[in-house]
């Protein structure tokens, strides 16, 4: 088990997607962490919220979690209650190969990660019929008849269909979501100059901040330090565009590391391979 203050990837996916459906009444024993895959949750009942980049959820029923890939999120459970969700877990790679110019399956995750707005809660019917879309990827899941795995794809190209025609056009709920929004800005500093040097110092003066502030904070906010914060954002950006055949050198350049050996290192221990093996 990590430390609270370690972010890592979690849960591995070797298959194109897979759903769970889970009951539990004991709180959920889990670190911050980031998926390489996207994730969907239906949340059915208990009380629940998500942490996720900063932002916390609190859930009520038929509330749908567009975790996009690479995003730091934690759910938060209150014990004693039976928390019951689905939650699917779907490959990049799968909606890639069903996703057209006009018809990007994996939009929706894009859109949530850039809003940095992860909730869709839907309205009236919509609420029944979301729960019937998760419903049916489950049912054909479980079926071994003639024709059945193509059924299950249908059924949850079905769902992302819905959800990047409703998600886009969805305004987030009155008090959907709490955030900090200074911190909010560091994080997207962060993101958008990875490639430079980025120390505490710098940070601290940038925002008007003091250096203790803004480490304590940082963490109470996020689950992670602002050290551990930039380094996972560089590796998966230089895992990323590695896999779109940037040259590996070049990638991890780009992404703010100096020393070959330092990134060599971080990138094996986060995703459990070499930069080449990952390409």
């Amino acid at each position: 088990m990590l430390d609270r203050s370690e972010v890592g990837p979690r849960g591995y996916l070797n298959e194109d997607y897979r759903l769970f459906h889970l009951r539990d009444s004991r709180a959920l024993k889990l670190d911050y962490h980031y998926h390489e895959f996207d994730k969907l949750v239906l949340q059915l009942g208990g009380r629940a919220a998500y942490h996720i980049e900063g932002r916390r959820y609190p859930l009520q029923p038929m509330d749908v979690l567009l975790v996009s890939r690479g995003v730091i999120h934690l759910p938060a459970v209150d014990p004693g209650e039976v928390y019951e969700r689905m939650v699917l877990w779907i490959s990049r790679d799968f909606l890639s190969r069903f996703s057209g110019e006009e018809a990007d399956l994996s939009a929706c995750f894009t859109r949530a990660a850039e809003r940095g707005v992860h909730l869709f809660r839907p309205r009236g019917e919509d609420r029944g019929r979301y729960r019937d879309l998760f419903g049916r990827v489950e049912e054909a899941g479980s079926e071994d008849a003639f024709g059945a795995r193509l059924l299950a794809d249908t059924c949850v190209l079905q769902l992302m269909v819905a959800l990047n025609r409703d998600f886009p056009a969805a305004e987030a709920a009155e008090g959907a979501y709490r955030f900090d929004p200074k911190m909010e800005e560091v994080t997207r500093f962060i993101r958008e100059h990875l490639a430079e040097e980025l120390t505490i110092e710098r940070l601290a003066g940038t925002f008007f901040l003091s250096r203790f502030y803004l480490m304590h904070r940082f963490k109470d906010v996020y689950g992670c330090t602002v050290h551990q914060y930039i380094r996972q954002k560089r590796l998966q950006q230089a895992a990323e565009q590695i896999r779109l055949g940037v040259p590996v050198l070049k990638a991890a350049g780009d992404a703010g590391f100096r020393d070959y050996s330092v990134f060599l290192r971080a990138f094996r221990g986060a995703f459990g391979k070499s930069p080449r093996q990952w390409k």
